[in-house]
């Protein structure tokens, strides 16, 4: 039984990505511009014309050079880049720990705080504390990102100058590598910040609705009867119970937090595979912005499967559930 469960799981998650990854192949050569001209100079002979299209494999029929980007996508071999004339997997490794840094590090500290206010806002219902954290929670949600990160950045760092204005790291950098790891989480503090006021919101309003129900279980009652201290009944028996939804928002916020880089690390001019998302769409750049949208997709696809796995292990029901139908 758990084996089916699991298959089907697997199938149904390869499916979606073999769907994103020929969308994405062609998608990106209906697009308006022309590739040619990003790589290709007017001036260029005939003779070195044709040396890069063949280089690039854009002188290949489409079926041919299909293949050819299925191969790489499944090889993470993703070959060089229009714009920078560089492997775009090295293109990729420079810019991704900037931006697991800033993922990691958000998505962290808005999940503890978002749950920590919802649990304090469930435990004082009726009061001045749910109430703010209600409001707090709907206004920080309601507003666009790129809105609450300007306006963070023109009083953080433009009015009072606390923060850097761009960048993630000073020019020049410090020299020691205390002074420039110093440097770089001082770079990252506004936009982790930001992400931050944005993602705690939901996550209290969510855990604030879960927690009030798991209070009124039968089981909540009997522990409260039974003289157990409110840190047990809490924690050891209704927050217990919440963790699964918990896990699998966790996980399934995960591809969110990476599309949202796009718009973060441009607002803020970070290094990041966002920006260079953004960068690779904007000048046509195909192999860049097909692998940046494959491992997108792949992270995406990998996450919803792991959150449908965390979930059957942790609540056997889905898995019965999802065996009788």
């Amino acid at each position: 039984m758990r084996r089916s469960w699991l298959l089907r799981r697997i199938v149904s998650s390869l499916i979606v990505l073999a769907v994103v990854l020929v969308l994405n192949f062609i998608l990106f050569r209906i697009m308006p511009g022309d590739a040619v001209s990003t790589i290709i100079d007017p001036n260029f002979s005939p003779e070195a014309k044709a040396r890069l299209r063949q280089l690039y494999g854009l002188d290949k029929p489409i079926l041919q050079q299909f293949f050819i980007y299925i191969k790489q996508m499944l090889t993470f071999r993703f070959g060089l880049s229009f714009l920078s004339r560089r492997p775009v997997w090295d293109e990729l490794i420079s810019r991704l720990p900037s931006t697991m840094v800033l993922m990691s590090s958000s998505m962290i500290l808005s999940a503890v705080l978002g749950i920590w206010l919802g649990i304090r806002a469930a435990l004082n219902r009726g009061k001045f504390t749910e109430r703010l954290v209600l409001r707090a929670g709907a206004v920080t949600s309601s507003f666009p990102s790129f809105f609450i990160q300007l306006v963070l950045l023109m009083l953080f760092a433009r009015t009072f100058k606390i923060f850097p204005l761009r960048g993630s790291l000073s020019v020049p950098p410090p020299s020691g590598v205390i002074e420039v790891v110093a440097d770089y989480v001082w770079h990252m503090a506004l936009p982790v910040l930001s992400l931050t006021v944005m993602g705690f919101g939901g996550w209290a309003l969510y855990v604030r609705n879960l927690m009030v129900r798991a209070l009124g279980e039968d089981y909540v009652l009997m522990a409260k009867a039974r003289g157990l201290s409110e840190h047990d009944v809490v924690y050891g028996h209704a927050f217990r119970t919440i963790l699964p939804p918990i896990l699998t928002i966790l996980l399934m916020s995960v591809p969110g937090l990476v599309s949202g880089a796009v718009i973060t690390e441009s607002v803020f001019s970070l290094h990041g595979v966002g920006t260079f998302l953004l960068e690779a769409v904007s000048g046509n750049d195909y192999p860049s912005a097909g692998a940046a949208f494959y491992l997108l997709a792949l992270i995406t696809v990998t996450c919803n499967l792991l959150a449908d796995i965390v979930y059957g292990v942790v609540d056997p029901r889905v898995r019965i559930e999802g065996h009788n139908e």
